[in-house]
C-alpha cells in the first residue's frame, strides 16, 4: 500500500460544478467537471441564510471529524480543515469525488490525483487513518471513481457509475442490489440500513444493501448523511433540509438554505444535539439545533 504525505503544490482553482438539477427538480448523476445549473425556482424561505467563500469551487463532501470536532471539506482541490473558522489544506491535492468518515481521523475517499501527485487515475478506494494527512491505496486503482461512498462497522459501500458494491476489508468487493444508481449514500452505524438518493426518489435497504425499496412519502433528496442511531439528514434540490428519526422511514422538513446543495454532514454531540452542515450556493451553512436555523460558517 502506498502512503502519500502532504507536498505543497501550486494549483489554480478552476471552476467546477456539482450535480445538475433540472427545473423540475429531478436529480442526475454528474461526471467530473460537469457544469451546474440552478435548482428549481421557489419562494425564499424565512430561514434562508447567506454564505461566504469556500476554499474550492466544487465541494464533494463535508463532515465533522470525531477526533478533533473540526469541520472537514472534501473538494475538487483536496481536503480542507476549518481551524478557527479558516480553511487549511490537509494532505495531497486529490479531487475527492467520494468521501466518508469511518471514525476518528479515519476517512475513505475516491477520485482523481491532482498535478504532481503520483497516484493511479482514478485513485480507486483510498484510506487515511491520520485525518487526511496521508492516504493509502486499498483497491480498484485505475478502475473505479466512487462518487457515492459510505462507511459503517460492516464495511464500505460505493457506487462508481457502473455498479453498487461493498467491501469488508477494503480489497475484495461484492456487488449489491442491481438497478440502484445512487447519487448519494448513507449507512447506519452497523451497516444494516442504507439510504440512497436518485432521480426517481429516495431508496432504502434494511438488509445491508441486498434489496431496495422506495420510501413512500419521502421528499426528493439530493444529498444525505447519517448522524447517529436512527437519525438521518437530507437536503432537497431547492435547499430544504429534512430529518428522519426512524432510520429513513419517515421525514420532517426543517429550514431551507439558499442555493442548490453540494454536500451535507450530520453529527450528534455527547449531549445529543444534532449538528447539520450544508454546502450550498457557494457557502457553508451550519446548524446547531437540528436544522431549525442555520448560520454561515465561518
Amino acid at each position: 500500500m502506498t502512503s502519500l504525505p502532504y507536498r505543497p503544490l501550486l494549483r489554480r482553482w478552476r471552476p467546477a460544478a456539482f450535480t445538475a438539477v433540472a427545473a423540475a427538480g429531478l436529480l442526475t448523476l454528474s461526471g467530473c467537471g460537469a457544469d451546474a445549473t440552478s435548482s428549481a425556482a421557489g419562494e425564499e424561505s424565512a430561514h434562508e441564510t447567506g454564505h461566504g467563500d469556500l476554499p474550492s469551487a466544487h465541494v464533494h463532501g463535508v463532515a465533522v471529524n470525531p477526533a478533533d470536532e473540526l469541520v472537514y471539506l472534501a473538494t475538487h482541490d483536496g481536503l480542507f480543515r476549518y481551524d478557527d473558522g479558516e480553511p487549511t489544506r490537509v494532505g495531497p491535492v486529490i479531487d475527492l469525488m467520494g468521501f466518508t468518515v469511518a471514525g476518528p481521523d479515519h476517512f475513505y475517499a475516491s477520485g482523481h490525483p491532482g498535478p504532481g501527485v503520483d497516484l493511479p487515475e482514478p485513485v480507486g478506494l483510498i484510506e487515511s487513518t491520520n485525518g487526511g494527512e496521508s492516504w493509502e491505496l486499498r483497491s480498484r486503482q485505475g478502475e473505479s471513481d466512487f462518487h457515492a461512498l459510505t462507511a459503517s462497522s460492516a464495511g464500505v459501500v460505493g457506487f462508481d457509475g457502473r455498479e453498487l458494491t461493498t467491501t469488508v476489508d477494503g480489497t475484495s468487493w461484492r456487488e449489491l442490489g442491481a438497478g440502484v444508481t445512487p447519487h448519494a449514500l448513507a449507512a447506519s452505524g452497523d451497516g444494516s440500513v442504507l439510504v440512497a438518493t436518485n432521480e426517481s426518489g429516495l431508496m432504502r435497504s434494511v438488509d445491508g444493501g441486498t434489496t431496495w425499496a422506495p420510501v413512500a412519502g419521502a421528499p426528493l433528496l439530493q444529498v444525505v448523511d447519517w448522524a447517529e442511531d436512527q437519525t438521518v439528514v437530507g437536503v432537497s434540490p431547492n435547499g430544504t433540509v429534512a430529518v428522519s428519526t426512524d432510520a429513513g422511514a419517515t421525514w420532517d422538513e426543517r429550514a431551507r438554505v439558499s442555493g442548490s446543495p453540494e454536500a451535507v454532514g450530520a453529527s450528534a454531540s455527547a449531549e445529543g444535539t444534532l449538528r447539520i452542515l450544508v454546502v450550498a450556493g457557494g457557502g457553508l451553512h451550519d446548524s446547531a439545533d437540528g436544522g431549525e436555523t442555520f448560520v454561515p460558517l465561518p
